[in-house]
């Protein structure tokens, strides 16, 4: 078993998760994009748009989005398509579409906050048990090595269409308001709050 074979009602027994869908989860405040972020969506979107597939929406806007974030936050390490094994026994293991360490080392992952999970088929409720399996291993990867962090989030994204959970405890928070891409003011504001 690994992260993308968990389905909703496993993840809630085996882990012993209670789930909480809520509106308004994340309060931020919008943050303007580069020049080179605005051109760059301005040119992909498009294209992502008539390509349609995971690859190209992963690569012509996730990419970019995340890329924004670790330039305005160069504290932080971006991590895409890496492997993330913590607890083989417990199925939390697999590549994570892309992760978001709270520390800038790159060549390891540290401190992991933030799992990202690209929507297959542009199911978002069909990926977040995926997302909520990762977030679960990175809880328990920061809980065995000592790092204080209490709050994992997670994001399940289409590249234009993105929704954030939060795990704390035995608790997830599902954010049922989905944040769109334009105006990516928006998304980056709510991006750089997580990682604050």
């Amino acid at each position: 078993m690994s992260y993308s074979d968990f389905k909703l009602e496993e993840i809630k027994r085996i882990f012993n998760i209670k789930l909480v869908e809520q509106s308004g989860l994340i309060e931020s405040e919008p943050m303007s994009p580069s020049n080179w972020l605005k051109e760059t969506l301005r040119r992909n979107l498009p294209l992502a748009g008539a390509i349609n597939t995971e690859k190209a929406r992963s690569e012509f806007l996730i990419a970019p989005i995340l890329g924004e974030l670790k330039e305005i936050n160069p504290n932080i390490s971006l991590f895409s398509g890496t492997e993330f094994n913590v607890d083989i026994e417990k199925g939390l293991n697999g590549i994570c579409d892309f992760l978001i360490s709270k520390s800038r080392e790159q060549l390891s992952i540290e401190a992991p906050v933030i799992m990202i999970v690209e929507a297959k088929k542009e199911n978002l409720n069909a990926a977040t048990p995926q997302c909520i399996a990762e977030m679960l291993a990175a809880q328990t990867f920061n809980q065995n090595q000592g790092n204080v962090i209490t709050s994992i989030y997670g994001v399940v994204t289409t590249g234009s269409i993105w929704r954030f959970l939060k795990l704390e405890n035995q608790v997830v928070n599902i954010d049922l308001n989905e944040i769109y891409l334009n105006p990516v003011d928006n998304l980056l504001g709510i991006l750089t709050t997580l990682i604050k």
